[in-house]
């Protein structure tokens, strides 16, 4: 199904697979009761609807987003359906590392316990920008932000998990550890946003292995095709085309929720798509070498301050 993209990706994939026999049972009610958990780009799209998700299951949510105007107002409607959630706004720019480390310490200093982080912020900038410390902004924003976050956060997050959502876009880029910042070619938002997903998906065993002293596991998803604020601005010729079969937030959220809530926690490291661990590459000339992932590594020790 996930092959033919229409059938795997969108709302027929996902009918088709809860009724066949085998799909991974939901998280029982009140799962997380009692945990913190932190959603970052919380107030839009499918980070609003793992907040909903996260809370109905009981867990103190934490909403990490940079318009805290906008964060507020969402947060003021999750707190109107949903009488008694705990629940606490934070600001932070994850493209910016400076911000993020500042952020990280004022969090440890709240949360002491932190069950999971739900790496859900995005963009796709429609010309080649740069962060605050010159990386590349889809880089910045979906891999280097997350890791130096969670690097940071290792203490609290002791014994629990790392969710980072990436995207089906992937599965048609390379890695390219020879270009991390995206410096040659013709620049295509499309194309950066699925080079830096498929960075997620390639660092993500080397990650597991890093956090696995703190027995914190990784795991990387994607949500299908979903009808979310990005799509809709940045994608809205492929969004007329494919309206009818799109999946709506809750629903591509859903593998995210379940990640952070089902137990045991699932398999660190690995890459899952509706509840189901998924293969990282579908086609020989998006697999990369050993070569290739350990030169992606090194540029990703070096440029969010990895120290052993």
């Amino acid at each position: 199904m996930d092959r033919s993209l229409v059938l795997g990706y969108t709302t027929i994939g996902l009918a088709v697979r809860r009724v066949l026999p085998g799909w991974p049972a939901d998280a029982p009610a009140g799962a997380l009761r009692g945990r913190h958990v932190l959603v970052t780009g919380a107030s839009s799209g499918l980070g609003v609807a793992t907040v909903k998700g996260v809370a109905d299951l009981g867990a103190a949510v934490h909403m990490l987003v940079r318009d805290e105007a906008k964060g507020a107002k969402v947060a003021d409607e999750v707190r109107a359906t949903r009488p008694g959630v705990a629940l606490r706004l934070w600001r932070c720019d994850v493209s910016d590392l400076d911000d993020v480390r500042r952020f990280a310490t004022d969090f440890a200093e709240e949360v002491p316990d932190l069950h999971a982080v739900v790496h859900n912020a995005g963009m796709m900038p429609p010309t080649r920008t740069e962060s605050a410390q010159g990386f590349e902004l889809s880089m910045a924003v979906h891999l280097l932000g997350p890791v130096v976050m969670t690097e940071a956060l290792r203490g609290p997050l002791s014994g629990g998990r790392v969710v980072f959502v990436s995207s089906g876009g992937m599965y048609g880029q390379p890695l390219r550890a020879d270009d991390p910042g995206y410096a040659t070619g013709d620049y295509a938002p499309a194309t950066s946003y699925a080079r830096s997903k498929r960075w997620q998906v390639e660092m993500a065993p080397l990650l597991a292995e890093r956090w696995a002293a703190d027995a914190i596991t990784v795991a990387t998803m994607h949500p299908g095709w979903a009808d979310t604020p990005g799509v809709q601005e940045s994608l809205p010729r492929f969004r007329a085309i494919t309206r009818p079969v799109l999946r709506d937030d809750a629903q591509g959220a859903d593998t995210s929720v379940w990640l952070a809530a089902v137990e045991p926690a699932p398999p660190t490291g690995r890459f899952w798509h509706d509840r189901v661990e998924r293969p990282t590459s579908l086609l020989p000339t998006t697999k990369p070498g050993p070569d290739v992932r350990a030169r992606a590594w090194q540029w990703l020790h070096e440029a969010a301050g990895l120290h052993d």
